[in-house]
């Protein structure tokens, strides 16, 4: 779902480090799930990335799981987004992938490409799983040329979270519909009455800018490449360095300075783009009172927003997949398993658990009613297909925007850079 200047690529997702053992995790070693020494269970592996408030919250999960499935048992890993994927990307070379493992659509065509993720349609037909009761729209996030590779356990669509009493202060009103022009017009007026940029940086987030291309009938990806050309990756990088020049747009160097913090919650922006259950950082890191705003637009309507989700996937090499479909299939439709991750991973995708969690803090309500109202306006449409190297080429589109907003690179360099990269990746 994962990146924006992804929360889950940043310090929202903080590095476990040691803290498996304090939390009583297992960290696992072995070739898919074993066999219980001569006690009738079987283990599968559970690898996740994630901070320890998430850790804490599916080791109760887990708890549950083993009570109702006693000859279940689960070894579990997790580490910061970087280090699960390094790590993955080397247990998947060796043939030692985990049995069950988050997952997100940049990932998705990538290594069933290299054969690693179990086709989960053979355990829904010998029901094991069950695909029914999700919300509308989730289940396809997870489903690639017709094959079930990742089951949702939440979803989330972008927005735009903004500080609300700089936002007051400037006389700014965010309404649905609002333009792109309405939008630029509001980081001048907020820079010009506050002092204060108006946005972190939105030029060098992948997941805007794909909407941004959906709006004018493009994608940021195709099934097997890039769905735009140069010249209109020019137009969006000039525009952005130009506002950081003037002031409106945080300067990259601050963004990087106020890590692990992000620069909205740290008083140095007025507004960020990112995936709404996001928004939940910002209230705990900063001091004031933020909220969620629509995207702009070019018509007044078409946002080109779609719904993303962390799903859950099952490697095909595990000994286990029965096994390995029955935990999936708790995990995403259990209601009391929904109560207790909340929309730590995004809104509830599957209705028992949707039903069952009843948001009490404020926070999590606006995100609810953010994704209500966006469902109910109509706007919600396919996610993009991502291609095999999407996530390699995400990580090259926001270092190199971060690069050209610093000045360490011309627009022009940055990218002719981008596309080289991406075409490597495209091909790798």
């Amino acid at each position: 779902m994962g990146t924006s200047r992804s929360v889950e690529r940043r310090t929202v997702l903080k590095a476990a480090g040691g803290s498996a053992a304090a939390l009583g995790l297992g960290v696992t070693t072995g070739c898919g799930g074993d066999s219980g020494s001569g006690s009738g269970t079987v283990t599968i592996r559970y690898s996740w990335w994630g901070a320890e408030e998430r850790a804490k919250k599916i080791n109760r999960t887990i708890a549950l799981f083993e009570k109702k499935y006693p000859a279940i048992k689960v070894k579990t890993d997790f580490q910061t987004y970087q280090s699960f994927w390094e790590k993955f990307q080397t247990q998947a070379a060796g043939g030692n992938p985990p049995d069950v493992f988050q997952n997100a659509v940049g990932f998705l065509r990538k290594y069933d490409r290299r054969s690693i993720l179990l086709d989960l349609n053979s355990q829904v037909k010998a029901g094991s799983l069950s695909l029914d009761h999700f919300r509308p729209g989730v289940v396809e996030v997870g489903r690639v040329d017709g094959k079930q590779l990742g089951v949702p356990v939440g979803s989330n669509t972008m927005a735009l979270v903004i500080d609300k009493k700089v936002f007051a202060e400037a006389g700014v009103e965010p309404q649905r519909g609002w333009t792109w022009d309405e939008y630029f017009k509001a980081l001048k007026t907020i820079h010009d009455r506050t002092k204060i940029p108006g946005d972190t940086g939105y030029f060098s987030i992948m997941y805007l800018y794909d909407l941004y291309l959906r709006q004018n009938g493009k994608a940021f990806f195709t099934e097997d490449g890039l769905g735009f050309d140069k010249a209109d990756l020019t137009e969006w990088w000039q525009d952005g360095y130009n506002r950081v020049k003037a002031g409106l747009v945080t300067d990259p160097k601050t963004v990087s300075q106020d890590l692990p913090k992000s620069s909205l919650s740290a008083g140095h922006g007025a507004s960020e783009f990112t995936w709404d259950n996001f928004t939940v950082r910002y209230s705990s890191e900063g001091d004031s009172t933020y909220g969620l705003a629509p995207i702009p637009t070019m018509d007044g309507k078409h946002t080109g927003q779609y719904l993303a989700s962390l799903m859950l996937s099952a490697s095909a090499r595990t000994s286990h997949p029965e096994e390995v479909a029955r935990f999936i299939d708790f995990m995403v439709h259990d209601p009391e398993v929904g109560t207790i991750m909340g929309y730590d991973r995004g809104i509830l995708a599957a209705t028992e658990q949707y039903d069952a969690f009843k948001p009490a803090d404020p926070v999590s309500k606006e995100i609810a009613q953010y994704e209500a109202d966006t469902q109910k306006a109509g706007v919600l449409g396919t996610i993009t297909p991502h291609p095999s190297g999407a996530d390699t080429t995400e990580a090259a589109f926001l270092r190199l925007g971060g690069d050209l907003g610093q000045g360490k690179t011309k627009v022009s360099d940055a990218v002719k850079q981008f596309f080289t990269e991406a075409d490597a990746a495209f091909q790798a």
